[in-house]
């Protein structure tokens, strides 16, 4: 029994080894291009852009886990402050990069704490010709990715591609979270054209570039000069050609006499004109005729021109790939501030990214989302002692009131007292 226990243990240390190691080796080529996870050396390799600061409207970025975090130190990012800025810093890859023929994945985490109402929580990449210090709104970039919020109706995450220098929104509505808490998003475009957004590594959108993006024009369009046949019958149903009229249908009327109707006893027929019943429904009265409808025998749909190649169209292998990337920043417009930013990674490898989120928000995320419930149980508390405090001091002041209201009528009462006596 013993022997079978240690065999059995040994086949599961064999079988966890050989899960390592296949991690290991899907991992082992994996090119990382940019990995960030802001420690406390992060300020020597960003750059806060000049962008916005003559007008001191330039928010700034404070090194910290925020309010609720797993791991006090592991956990610290980028926080934007104050509120109604605009924030931009950026920083570089150790040279340039190019996804030709390889997967891009562009992987970064984001925690509202502040409970965004209004404001972006993206993250751009940038080619390489692009000027970074003065980084902003209207930098050329290859990419931007993440969520934006604002109101109630803008809830999205945007993935835009810039081709041919314009950029290309995605036409597709993939939401974003909007709870106080981390999450990770993933774009990844793999070189077929294909593309996956994830959100805390579960697939929320896939598709294609040329499906979703207005890259090129459609491959096919409707033709222009076709026709609807004359004879093309799009009538699902027609009227029964054996269908007749009763006789005497047309007879009836709409509305008759009520016949329960009595002439009211003060009636004068030479004073108030001769008495006429009131008119009501007929019940025997059924509309005007229609024949009964049956299927059309002739019926061939709704009629649609033919597609034709569209003489405008051509393919581009060119589209979602970028040959010079090299520059990852966050260019932000928020109302209010308090976003949190971080672990940041760029490869080729989707495994590689996969395995990064579970080793960083992976491992944080329980004990995280246990320290925001104990600080929403402690804030909801002290709401409560607040609520008790506030309606405690307003009855007091209320009896306060009636008890000085109730000594001024007693004053009033003995004056008058007073005065009838001397009246007396």
């Amino acid at each position: 029994f013993f022997f079978v226990e240690l065999l059995g243990a040994a086949m599961a240390s064999m079988a966890l080894l050989t899960v390592c190691t296949l991690a290991l080796v899907a991992t082992s080529s994996a090119k990382i291009f940019f990995q960030e996870k802001f420690d406390d050396t992060w300020a020597s390799r960003w750059t806060k852009s000049t962008w916005k600061q003559s007008d001191d409207t330039a928010g700034d970025f404070t090194h910290t886990a925020g309010l609720w975090y797993g791991d006090a130190e592991a956990d610290k990012g980028i926080q934007t402050g104050p509120d109604a800025r605009f924030y931009a810093t950026s920083a570089s890859a150790a040279e340039p990069f190019s996804n030709e023929g390889i997967p891009l994945v562009l992987q970064f985490s984001v925690k509202h704490e502040q409970k965004l109402d209004c404001g972006g929580g993206y993250i751009k990449l940038l080619p390489a010709s692009s000027e970074m210090a003065d980084f902003g709104g209207d930098t050329p970039y290859s990419i931007m990715f993440g969520p934006d919020m604002c109101g109630t109706s803008t809830k999205r995450v945007h993935v835009i591609f810039t081709y041919k220098e314009k950029n290309l929104l995605t036409k597709k509505t993939i939401t974003c979270e909007t709870d106080q808490l981390t999450h990770v998003y993933t774009l990844i475009v793999n070189p077929d054209k294909s593309y996956k957004v994830l959100i805390d590594n579960v697939e929320k959108a896939a598709g294609t570039l040329e499906e979703d993006w207005d890259f090129l024009p459609p491959a096919k369009i409707t033709d222009p000069e076709a026709s609807k046949p004359e004879d093309w019958d799009e009538r699902p149903k027609i009227d029964d050609p054996e269908d007749v009229k009763p006789e005497g249908y047309d007879d009836i009327p709409e509305k008759i006499p009520d016949p329960e109707a009595e002439k009211p006893e003060d009636w004068d027929d030479e004073d108030d004109g001769e008495w006429e019943a009131p008119m009501i429904e007929n019940p025997e009265y059924k509309g005007e005729w229609s024949p009964k409808q049956i299927d059309n025998p002739n019926y061939k749909g709704i009629w649609e021109a033919p597609k034709i190649d569209n003489p405008e169209y051509e393919a581009d292998p060119s589209i979602g790939v970028y040959t010079d990337l090299k520059h990852v920043g966050f260019e932000l417009w928020q109302v209010k501030a308090g976003s949190i930013f971080d672990n940041i990674i760029v490869t080729d490898d989707p495994a590689e990214a996969k395995a990064f989120a579970e080793a960083t928000w992976g491992a944080s995320k329980d004990a995280e989302k246990a320290m925001f419930d104990a600080a929403e149980a402690a804030k909801r508390e002290q709401e409560e002692l607040e609520r008790k405090k506030s309606d405690e001091e307003r009855k007091a002041l209320e009896e306060e009131e009636a008890s000085d209201s109730d000594a001024e009528d007693d004053e009033e009462s003995s004056e008058t007292e007073g005065e009838d006596h001397d009246e007396l």
